[in-house]
């Protein structure tokens, strides 16, 4: 026997009145044609069920899902089926989500939060601010991106300008090769501004752009173009957390190297997951997370074999990195002999478009960064300095953040370990053209810099830009 409710609390679409028990806006019978769309916002009662609010206490996702589904409110349970289409996962993955240990993958923790719009005071993780960026038009942006890509290159304030002439439009219903195409070279577009002026010049705008390319990611496409599309926006969410990395907003870029892995790994992305898990790892040691970055580089080299010798000279660099923050000088030269092994090997025709950047400088660079850290303790100080010298004298405009950061590098090993007036003259030629970066990673590198300047007691004078 139905129970009619004390307060005469009536459905939101037929009128009729709810149960006592049933604390949503809708009858059973509306509630299944009204769920057809994605879930409802549900009011304060619903979520203060008690079985409910155990399985968000115990941190458990999936738990959380299976009690939503099985709500009274519902008047019979939600189907695994229903849930998984608005959870865009198939009921076999959902079964498994539910009953296997509690998820942690951010970006889809995330996701399914925002999707069943479970309130953020009771969540144990926090949502993006997506009040934090204007909206933009998304085909007109990714327009404006392909054809200045595909052109010529405009100036940063040009660029910002015409971002914020465009407006808002409605997310397409279906995404084909036109659109992955168009995220594809925006990419592009972001990852050489990255390179040339640092992550902070246009980064709010990326980060715009990303929540536009997920939400692609929910629009219909055909079997043979998900994959692509998957690749497309990981690469792009790569782009995003490099940029944030750079910028040091470290909580936004373990976000969002999360959500590029997550696209690489669901994709069967092997290189970009490749090229992920290398930015991982050096995120975790700039934050000093040495040993979390040690564990991002040898899972990178679980698909070793499907790797180009580029790739594999990539992740042995940044093995070289981990080791020399630890201290292991054997294990740091071991792998810097096997980066040099596999680069001699490498024939860039075989590598994908984001390896393009690693190049002899770029080589040279990263090994001599990796060496830096037990040079300044007096080993290998001349290897050290001959690699961080080629790759300042090797690298072009378009790399001009690398350069720089290697020439404070430079600078820095000098101050340390040679002659402070050398390593002044240094200084200056790296303080000039930081200037006109916009990257917190080099200011960082600056105030080591510094550092090593006052033990030394000589001063580093404040530059002008383009000095």
């Amino acid at each position: 026997m139905t129970v009619v409710a004390d307060n005469g609390r009536t459905c939101a679409t037929c009128g009729g009145i709810l149960s006592r028990m049933n604390v949503g806006p809708w009858c059973s019978k509306c509630s299944h044609v009204e769920s057809a769309e994605g879930p409802p916002e549900m009011p304060a009662e619903f979520w203060a069920h008690a079985p409910l609010r155990e399985a968000l206490a115990a941190w458990h996702m999936g738990s959380v899902i299976a009690e939503y589904r099985n709500h009274p409110a519902h008047g019979q349970p939600l189907s695994q089926i229903q849930m998984g289409q608005w959870l865009d996962l198939s009921q076999a993955q959902l079964s498994r989500i539910e009953n296997g240990p509690p998820p942690e993958m951010l970006s889809k923790l995330v996701k399914w939060a925002t999707v069943l719009r479970i309130p953020a005071d009771l969540l144990w993780f926090k949502l993006p601010n997506r009040a934090t960026v204007e909206s933009v038009d998304r085909q007109g942006f990714l327009r404006v991106a392909a054809a200045t890509a595909a052109t010529v290159m405009v100036s940063p304030d040009r660029l910002t300008q015409m971002l914020s002439e465009t407006r808002t439009t409605i997310n397409p219903t279906r995404v084909g090769t036109v659109e992955i195409n168009q995220i594809n070279e925006a990419t592009q577009l972001f990852a050489r501004w990255d390179a040339t002026y640092g992550g902070g010049l246009v980064r709010d705008v990326v980060v715009a752009q990303l929540r536009v390319a997920v939400a692609y990611l929910r629009a219909s496409c055909s079997p043979g173009d998900r994959a692509a599309l998957q690749t497309a926006v990981g690469s792009l969410a790569h782009t995003a957390a490099f940029m944030a990395f750079d910028a040091c907003a470290h909580s936004d870029a373990d976000s969002m190297f999360a959500l590029a892995l997550d696209c690489a790994e669901e994709s069967g992305a092997v290189n970009l997951r490749a090229k992920i898990l290398s930015s991982m790892a050096r995120h975790a040691i700039w934050t000093g997370r040495h040993h979390d970055g040690l564990g991002y580089a040898r899972r990178a080299f679980t698909e070793a074999d499907q790797l180009t010798a580029t790739e594999r000279a990539m992740l042995h660099t940044t093995q070289a990195r981990v080791h020399a923050k630890l201290g292991d000088i054997p294990a740091t030269l071991t792998s810097i002999a096997n980066a040099d092994r596999d680069f001699s090997r490498c024939v860039p025709g075989n590598d994908p478009a984001w390896m393009r950047y690693y190049d002899s400088a770029q080589h040279a660079g990263d090994t001599g960064h990796a060496l830096f850290d037990i040079a300044v303790h007096g080993s290998f100080v001349g290897e050290a300095r001959d690699r961080l010298t080629a790759a300042v004298n090797g690298h072009a405009d378009a790399a001009a953040r690398s350069r720089t950061m290697s020439t404070i590098k430079l600078a820095s090993l000098v101050m340390a370990t040679g002659d402070p007036d050398e390593a002044t003259s240094i200084a200056g030629q790296a303080l000039g053209r930081a200037c006109d970066l916009k990257s917190q990673r080099a200011a960082e590198d600056i105030a080591e810099l510094r550092r090593y300047a006052h033990r030394a007691k000589v001063r580093i004078p404040t530059p002008t830009a383009n000095s």
